[in-house]
């Protein structure tokens, strides 16, 4: 029998925060169950409380969503163009009108989506 498992990375909620440079308290408020999928984006051993993140599928989906943002991974510090506004999808748009606003000022910028696109909100 040959092993063909692909070896993940298993990370708790703050090292997660650590890699990813948010929050811990905002991964588990804002980015769980919206962008951070269970059984996609992370796995609950053995039907217990505990969450681990699987890193390797979280890098892939954030470096996926700046792509399709147009957005290069390295930005380049002598392009003073910006590229072109990128569109809301409809799911967005109603989960940016079903919550409530955080305070002016709070908000880093768009969050990604389990699709790939950036919610604005």
């Amino acid at each position: 029998m040959s092993d063909t498992t692909t070896s993940m990375t298993y990370l708790t909620t703050d090292e997660l925060a650590a890699r990813i440079k948010y929050e811990a308290r905002t991964i588990r408020d804002r980015l769980k169950d919206t962008v951070l999928l269970e059984r996609v984006h992370y796995i609950r051993p053995f039907g217990g409380r505990k969450i681990l993140y699987l890193w390797e599928v979280i890098e892939r989906d954030m470096a996926q969503g700046s792509m399709s943002m147009g957005l290069p991974l390295r930005p380049n510090p002598l392009s003073s163009t910006q590229g072109p506004e990128p569109s809301r999808s409809t799911s967005c748009r109603n989960r940016a009108r079903s919550t409530t606003r955080p305070a002016m000022g709070s908000h880093a910028g768009p969050i990604p989506m389990a699709s790939g696109e950036a919610c604005h909100v």
